[in-house]
């Protein structure tokens, strides 16, 4: 839908405002104003970010406010600036978008549930980024358009104009700055999409939890009927997007939820995935969806037949494809769900020592929750192949507003009282860390998660693993009994031994941030070293 728009009350004079304009629309907008923009041979549009190839973490501010002060979690992840610095960073942003020949609104939602979904309103200049968030969050449909009011929050993006780093609480031309008295989210010297996707999702990790809901950087899928729906967490690189694109259940979404009273949402409207060495063989529906209405970011391809080189990472390693869920076909549309049955923790250890799959206890599911772990190959310079540990709390770190312990107990008050099991499962390397073993096929992690889905595991044997302490299962349908043992998989034990006890020294090293927020329990649920 095209329409005259005024932003008057914001301070925005533009003469030139569109609003809601379909995909088809922002295709001809992006193409005739944006500089190197094409349209791929499946249909998707090509668009690039600039020199920001990636979210900028280190420039997100919080303002300090007395009424929130208390909920954050300040440190570096909730940098603190005082109000003062935010209208100044907001003015300059405003005098920046008043220069602009036009500007384009969305006005859409965030949240599948009615009665918790935000009303959201983006404010940019390019029609690549108004396509993007019209693509990820939830569209109104006409009449909701033309009633759509005031909304609850605003994006203001002036992303192509940098910040001054003179300004105080600035340490770059690059600031992300979050106001949650006036519902405010103002972007500039970042033209990177995912800013804003990952901006709504720190508002609604503010929102719930003061509601006592979960929020959750997870994937989710449900049965045809819309229940025994699981989560999947994961950080990049373990598999969370891909293992969610299950032909056998409903996509309820692949990367934000909200775990409620009444089950779980959705948070937006699209996917948004990586792209980087994407074929059709190995994500047949990701590769379909990303057709004409999606949105290609930073990739390459031939001049000639507009065919997309996904091996290509000359720009960035992370390069993305943003498409409407319900382009995948067994998307769940509306993306609500009940209560989930199994929660799933993914990650991708690069060095070799955590089992396929375990089943891990309450305390043992917030220890895990908590702390977020994934490795992977540094690859920074050359013949470094040494695993590098990453922890990001509760697999969403950098979009945590509460400490996380708040929403550790959130998720094992819901466990508990919804008697989820909660599994770990490593889509790593076995028989060795990276350079020395292999990765697990990725047909034997489907296994894994469809033996889980279909409730098979539940009585399944165990042992225990003597140094991490969870439960590893020795039986799997589909999956060598000889790879669920990592010890065994490996050509010497001693090495083994030695590097799952670095491994724990990790963990433990890492958890010491958290140990003042968590129960002795929790403390106690975590590895020997």
């Amino acid at each position: 839908m095209s329409e005259s728009f005024s932003l008057e009350s914001l301070g925005l004079e533009v003469q030139t405002v569109r609003r809601n304009l379909s995909p088809a629309a922002l295709y001809e907008e992006a193409l005739r104003y944006e500089e190197g923009t094409s349209i791929a041979a499946s249909g998707a549009l090509i668009a690039y970010s600039g020199e920001k190839t990636g979210r900028s973490p280190k420039d997100k501010r919080i303002v300090r406010q007395p009424e929130s002060e208390n909920d954050v979690w300040w440190g570096p992840i909730n940098v603190p600036i005082e109000e003062l610095t935010f209208a100044i960073i907001r003015s300059r942003a405003i005098d920046y978008l008043n220069t602009r020949p036009r500007l384009y609104v969305v006005d859409a939602f965030a949240g599948w549930d009615p009665e918790h979904r935000q009303k959201v309103r983006i404010i940019c200049e390019r029609p690549y980024h108004a396509l993007f968030m019209w693509t990820m969050l939830i569209r109104p449909t006409p009449e909701e358009s033309a009633n759509f009011g005031e909304p609850d929050w605003t994006i203001i993006n002036a992303g192509q104009f940098p910040a001054n780093p003179l300004t105080a609480g600035m340490t770059s031309r690059t600031s992300i700055d979050l106001n949650i008295g006036d519902q405010e989210f103002v972007i500039l010297g970042s033209e990177y999409a995912g800013e804003m996707k990952k901006g709504i999702f720190t508002v609604m990790n503010y929102l719930m939890p003061k509601k006592g809901h979960l929020s959750m950087h997870c994937s989710a899928t449900c049965d045809a009927n819309g229940e025994n729906s699981s989560v999947l967490f994961g950080l990049s690189g373990t598999g969370k997007t891909t293992l969610s694109a299950d032909p056998n259940r409903q996509l309820v979404g692949d990367d934000e939820h909200v775990w409620t009273d009444t089950g779980i949402f959705n948070i937006e409207g699209g996917c948004y995935a990586k792209a980087l060495d994407l074929s059709e063989e190995k994500e047949p529906a990701i590769f379909h969806a990303l057709r004409f209405g999606a949105l290609l970011e930073n990739v390459r391809f031939d001049p000639d037949d507009h065919h997309v080189d996904f091996a290509d990472h000359s720009i960035t390693q992370n390069t993305r494809g943003a498409y409407p869920v319900e382009a995948i076909d067994n998307a769940r549309i509306p993306g609500v769900a009940g209560h989930p049955t199994d929660i799933i923790f993914l990650t991708c250890d690069a060095f070799g020592v955590l089992p396929p799959v375990s089943k891990l206890t309450p305390e043992q599911a917030m220890y895990h929750f908590i702390s977020g772990y994934t490795a992977k190959v540094a690859g920074t310079e050359v013949g470094v192949t040494e695993p590098e540990a990453t922890f990001s709390p509760c697999f969403g770190g950098p979009f945590l507003v509460w400490h996380p312990a708040k929403y550790a107990e959130l998720l094992a008050e819901k466990m508990q009282k919804h008697n989820t099991n909660v599994w770990l499962v490593n889509t790593g390397w076995s028989g060795g860390g990276y350079g020395e073993g292999s990765r697990i096929k990725l047909a034997y992690t489907r296994a894994i998660v469809d033996a889980i889905h279909a409730g098979s595991l539940a009585d399944a044997p165990t042992q225990a693993d003597p140094v991490f302490g969870i439960d590893m299962l020795t039986q799997v349908p589909g999956v060598p009994d000889e790879l669920l043992v990592p010890r065994n998989t490996w050509a010497d034990g001693n090495a083994y031994d030695h590097t799952a006890s670095k491994l724990a020294g990790l963990f433990i090293e890492n958890f010491k941030t958290y140990e003042d927020g968590v129960t002795d329990a929790v403390r106690a649920a975590g590895p020997k070293a």
